[in-house]
């Protein structure tokens, strides 16, 4: 069985709130590298790393990550 995408909004939540991929590493204590990987749906994250990417930005953790692609920016849905 294939593994199931994961989707993720970090590249949106970085940008919203100023953050460069080394900063964000950095507090996550992974290589700058595993963001880029994260944010191109390269990577997974365990379920510890996805819970902190999102206290991170405070937000529930299903704000950051879904298994259905999220709706484009100014969508309606």
């Amino acid at each position: 069985m294939a593994e199931e995408p994961v989707f993720n909004r970090i590249a949106v939540l970085r940008a919203d709130r100023g953050v460069s991929r080394r900063d964000l590493a950095a507090a996550l204590g992974v290589h700058y590298q595993t963001v880029g990987y994260l944010e191109r749906g390269e990577y997974s994250p365990s379920l510890h790393l996805a819970l902190r990417i999102a206290e991170f930005f405070e937000v529930p953790v299903e704000v950051v990550f879904s298994l259905k692609p999220f709706p484009k920016l100014g969508s309606t849905q």
